[in-house]
């Protein structure tokens, strides 16, 4: 499957994967935060 006609949840998992990596953010942190965002979103 190209990710072009991916779902939009694989395409923004992607985009996030990228951003991360190119920063050179460490793994724990990154985890953590996702964590945070989530818990947040989702009480929204």
């Amino acid at each position: 499957m190209s990710l072009e006609n991916a779902p939009d949840e694989v395409k923004l998992a992607v985009d996030l994967i990228v951003l991360l990596e190119e920063n050179r953010f460490p793994a724990r942190p990154v985890l953590r935060a996702l964590e945070v965002g989530m818990r947040a979103y989702a009480s929204q």
